[in-house]
């Protein structure tokens, strides 16, 4: 399977790293050691030690120097991938002894990888500023699920939400939701796909948070692609005839990062940026309410079908095999499907190398 690699993939929110721990993240099909050090900052190596094989992320973040120890004989390995500790006979070290190291920058509250073998670039991390501390708004928690898919069926998924109003009825959507004004918009490698609603029932999330009576609004809602699979959802409510600015806006976070062929990593967050605050409602409870509402939907109904997906594609012998029939609602999941096809065309034949240089990259003001 093909990869864009020249992109940043997220790795873990920011906050479930402390300094000194070390996690796993097989990106792309490539294991990767990703690391604080005990100064704070991140680092990430291939997860596999060239001389028995173990994977580093057991190891420990070592006091002082910072180094990531292997755990089965000591060998320590500084954040370029080369060995620099071996604690074995004379200490001579193979020039062989190194492993790739990956560049890893901790932005908008998520760690991120760079797996590409041309120069990192910091400006193509997608803006989540509305992540970052202190941003407005009421955040949920900040989640995610491994997903036994290929992370282009979730992304289809999340281009064509005409599904919310069957697969999350109740939650996100009815029958009713379904009648929509849709633009799609392409600007450079980004795509929008926008949706509108005139004086029409709330769905039940929505109506939780704002008024709580079920009265018609006008609802909006537009999806950010960049990718490889990163995605903003913008939706609100506001009174019919209202500005947007006077009603209530959710925004959502969709990151999903390729583990394999069939695997992926979800990582999802909303922030509630409203004044108005539904009757009896706090902070708390609405942080509370967005968390619940949203893993329900994505790990009890999103899981389900996105795997029962994979498990049809794998009986056919591979997306090759298991043509689909396309509907008008599938224009913006296929838009980005080329799009992304592009890029990894444009990235050129065979990304072949190695990675030596140090992951320490200063972000952009």
């Amino acid at each position: 399977m093909e990869y864009l690699r020249n992109a940043w993939y997220v790795a873990a929110w920011a906050e479930t790293l402390e300094p000194g721990q070390a996690i796993s993240r097989t990106i792309c099909d490539e294991p990767v050691a990703i690391y604080r050090r005990h100064d704070g900052a991140v680092a990430g190596l291939a997860d596999q030690c060239p001389h028995r094989f173990a994977p580093l992320s057991m190891g420990q973040v070592c006091e002082g120097s910072n180094n990531l120890e292997c755990p089965y004989h000591g060998l320590q390995f500084d954040e370029t991938g080369d060995c620099v500790v071996n604690p074995h006979g004379t200490g001579r070290i193979p020039a062989a002894l190194k492993v790739r190291s990956y560049p890893v920058v901790e932005s908008h509250t998520l760690l991120w990888v760079w797996m590409g073998y041309d120069e990192p670039d910091v400006s193509l991390i997608p803006d989540f500023s509305y992540l970052d501390p202190g941003a407005p708004g009421t955040a949920s928690k900040r989640d995610w699920i491994t997903l036994e898919a290929d992370y282009r069926l979730v992304v289809d998924n999340l281009m064509d939400l005409s599904h919310a109003s069957f697969l999350h009825r109740g939650i996100l959507g009815n029958p009713e939701t379904l009648d929509v004004e849709l633009e799609i918009v392409e600007d450079g490698n980004t795509l929008y796909v926008n949706r509108t609603r005139g004086d029409v029932a709330p769905t039940p999330m929505f109506d939780l948070m704002f008024k709580n009576d079920r009265a018609n609004v006008d609802s909006w809602s537009e999806m950010r692609w960049d990718a490889p699979a990163n995605l903003r959802h913008d939706a609100g409510i506001t009174e019919p005839g209202s500005p947007r600015s006077e009603g209530l806006l959710v925004r959502g976070t969709h990151l999903i990062t390729p583990s394999s062929k069939d695997t992926c990593y979800y990582h999802f967050c909303a922030v509630r940026i409203s004044d108005r605050v539904a009757p009896a409602d706090d902070d708390t409870s609405i942080a509370e309410r967005l968390s619940a509402m949203r893993r329900f939907a994505f790990d009890e109904q999103d899981r389900p079908m996105l795997e029962a997906q994979q498990r049809a594609v794998d009986r056919a012998g591979g997306p090759e095999f298991l043509q689909p029939v396309m509907l008008s609602v599938d224009t913006a999941p296929i838009r980005a499907r080329r799009m992304l096809e592009r890029q990894i065309a444009d990235q050129g034949p065979g990304q072949t190398g190695s990675v030596t240089s140090p992951v320490s990259i200063a972000l952009p003001n």
